[in-house]
């Protein structure tokens, strides 16, 4: 049997949602470690605790809020987990994903996701911005494992186009309308919570990753399950294990987030205001796109 009542569930996250907000989101983001501070830049929000959505898991990792926030972006309606939960958090695979799931159930279109990500690529620096290409799952976990809910999607969802083109797109020509050069790059997924050792990470390069990190990857496949356009960009917060020769500290993720706040506020922005204003071929919905 598909996991028991998990659409049941969902919308009954989602129906406590549309009773505290008059808007309907047509873009979703997830906002990673130290990065949350964009939901602060929204207009006409309202803000939900996790604590208050009913199933909503919670995060425990410093650095997540732990909060989704409605409102809009350059007249775009947006909705924003402030923060995610993680595998390595305890939580089972659905868990992981239920925010995700939760953003389509609101009825958007497309998601942007974000994380802190360690560097491998030698040219990186911590503060460099890398939209994903592509990923390469080394967790061990998918969230699909298991007898399929067809109410969700089909059970074998195609993943050639898991960081969609268009959406990439736009992201290149929203950092030029900043003077921003943002990297392009594949990331790689690792269960955590610890960090790996220099010799995985001379693996991950001989694999071509260019980063790496214990989320996003998880949310990106149950997201093209419910057939939800998505791209995500990393933020390089430190040089993977042994680039550096430095020991790696959690507090040094949090830091380097913020030191480009205002950076990673203005390209989401931006990103957002292109997404507004392409045509997306809508037949049932201005954003509503067509796979």
């Amino acid at each position: 049997m598909p996991n028991k009542d998990l659409s049941a569930r969902l919308s009954e996250a989602r129906d406590a949602i549309f009773k505290r907000i008059d808007i309907q989101p047509e873009v979703g983001l997830v906002l990673g470690s130290g990065l949350g501070a964009f939901a602060d830049s929204l207009s006409n929000a309202t803000s939900f605790s996790f604590d208050e959505i009913p199933n909503m898991p919670r995060p425990s990792v410093s650095g997540h809020a732990g909060r989704l926030v409605v409102g809009t972006v350059s007249d775009v309606p947006v909705a924003v987990l402030q923060g995610r939960v993680h595998l390595y958090e305890g939580h089972s695979p659905d868990a992981a994903v239920f925010g995700v799931r939760l953003l389509a159930k609101l009825g958007v279109f497309a998601v942007l996701l974000s994380n802190a990500a360690g560097g491998i690529r030698t040219s990186f620096k911590p503060g460099t911005l890398m939209l994903i290409r592509d990923h390469i799952n080394l967790s061990g976990i998918n969230p699909l494992v298991g007898a399929n809910d067809d109410e969700l999607g089909p059970r074998f969802p195609d993943m050639t186009r898991a960081y969609d083109p268009r959406l990439r797109s736009l992201a290149r020509d929203a950092a030029a309308d900043i003077g921003f050069n943002l990297e392009e790059g594949v990331y790689t997924a690792m269960l955590g919570p610890s960090y790996e050792t220099p010799a995985e990470i001379r693996m991950l390069r001989t694999l071509g990753a260019d980063a790496v990190g214990m989320s996003t990857v998880p949310e990106v496949i149950a997201l093209q399950h419910m057939g939800v356009r998505t791209a995500a960009v990393s933020c390089i917060t430190n040089m993977a294990a042994g680039m550096t020769g430095e020991v790696l500290h959690h507090s040094e993720v949090e830091q380097t987030a913020e030191s480009v706040r205002e950076t990673f506020v203005k390209l989401f922005h931006a990103w957002i205001e292109r997404i507004g204003a392409a045509d997306w071929a809508s037949t049932t919905g201005r954003f509503r796109a067509k796979k």
